[in-house]
């Protein structure tokens, strides 16, 4: 019975086109988990590192908090840090005018660290084009799979001169496992896409108000207090 139906019959059956949509699925599956497990530590880390703008805070001066903060070139606070450090530096110590150098300190410092958070959303997001293109195409690669198996289902009925019951459900029962194998590809597909996407959210909300603080500071030689910070601080 299992040697007749299933995955494997329908692989040992099949010809150059069966096969070659059940690859493209896996190959679709593969890669699709790949990107899900990849960006999901990934959001993890950057979460684990967003969790340290407290601990820069409340570092005894500007030097320190960097110090504080974890190393690595893929670490975005101290990048954006870094950024502002050379932005204001670049701005004050500008001897020759250039067009760039119309901008105010303000505008400089919002530019710079705006470039940084545009490049780190970039490479957050990488990888979610290809979770919706496979979430998107992989049910008709199924269907696909799925009509060419019944046309040649029906041929071969057609050959032997009679439909029974025993003859339609095999190959017919065969060609739809084409259809749960799309639908299989997709659904992770698209449950990833989204769980991502709200973990980018998380990170970049993070990532945003940390520079909006940074801005603050190089401005204004303080940061912004937040009402919570506010009310924290009168009560006590």
């Amino acid at each position: 019975m299992n040697s007749q139906f299933g995955l494997m019959n329908v692989w040992s059956q099949g010809d150059l086109v069966t096969k070659t949509v059940a690859l493209l699925l896996l190959a679709m599956s593969l890669a699709s988990w790949m990107v899900i497990i990849i960006k999901t530590l990934d959001i993890f880390k950057y979460k684990r590192l967003a969790s340290e703008t407290e601990a820069f805070w409340r570092s005894a001066d500007f030097a320190k908090g960097v110090a504080a903060l974890s190393d690595g070139a893929d670490n975005p606070l101290r990048q954006l840090a870094q950024q502002g450090i050379e932005a204001t530096s670049h701005v004050q110590q500008a001897a020759n005018p250039h067009l760039h150098d119309s901008f105010d300190v303000s505008e400089w410092i919002t530019r710079s660290l705006r470039n940084t958070l545009d490049e780190f959303t970039a490479k957050l997001q990488s990888g979610l084009a290809l979770l919706a293109s496979v979430g998107s195409t992989a049910p008709f690669v199924g269907l696909f799979g799925t009509v060419w198996g019944i046309y040649h289902a029906l041929l071969s009925i057609g050959a032997a001169g009679q439909a029974t019951i025993d003859k339609v459900a095999g190959p017919i029962g065969e060609s739809l496992i084409m259809t749960a194998l799309g639908l299989a590809v997709a659904i992770p597909a698209v449950l990833g896409y989204n769980a991502l996407v709200r973990g980018n959210k998380g990170v970049l909300l993070k990532l945003n108000r940390f520079a909006h603080d940074l801005h603050a500071y190089f401005v204004t030689g303080a940061r912004v207090k937040s009402n919570a910070h506010s009310s924290n601080k009168t009560e006590g």
